[in-house]
């Protein structure tokens, strides 16, 4: 099925954003989701798990990659539930687009050895706690569309 595209961000003028495919997934264990908690000190911020996707890396290699590289889930990509398109500045200051494939995740392991971005850390929270906290847009519509969907099989 393809997806729209949906834009997220405000572009500043004159600014060249670089695009980067990524994948970003929901994993759920006991109503809660795994994400991910940046420590930028007090920058410090939430993020779903996912990443850009490496070489010809597709969008569920890189899943199931940034999903360990950054939380030390294994898991696996079940479905691809949209696509967005978010412009923002990285802590670097480098402007980016994240070209992202949202994906449904099932958590298979959980390997703390794995994890390399130590940075990162694994939280889970509740799904409307982390609509409010995520950085980006694109996360927190990600978040939603997982909660309607969810919603609706449940009806």
């Amino acid at each position: 099925m393809a997806f729209p595209v949906l834009a997220f961000g405000q572009a500043e003028p004159g600014v060249v954003y670089r695009d980067r495919p990524c994948a970003v997934g929901i994993a759920e264990r006991d109503g809660l989701i795994a994400c991910v908690r940046v420590d930028r000190g007090d920058r410090s911020y939430f993020d779903l798990p996912g990443g850009a996707l490496d070489g010809d890396e597709s969008e569920a290699e890189a899943l199931a990659r940034e999903f360990l590289e950054e939380t030390g889930l294994a898991v696996r990509g079940l479905n691809r539930i949209g696509r967005t398109a978010q412009v923002f500045r990285r802590s670097t200051g480098e402007p980016l687009r994240n070209l992202s494939g949202v994906w449904t995740a099932e958590v298979l392991g959980y390997d703390p050895g794995s994890k390399v971005e130590a940075d990162h850390d694994l939280v889970w929270l509740e799904p409307l706690v982390a609509l409010a906290q995520v950085r980006h847009e694109a996360h927190a519509w990600a978040i939603t569309l997982w909660l309607r969907s969810r919603q609706n099989a449940l009806a």
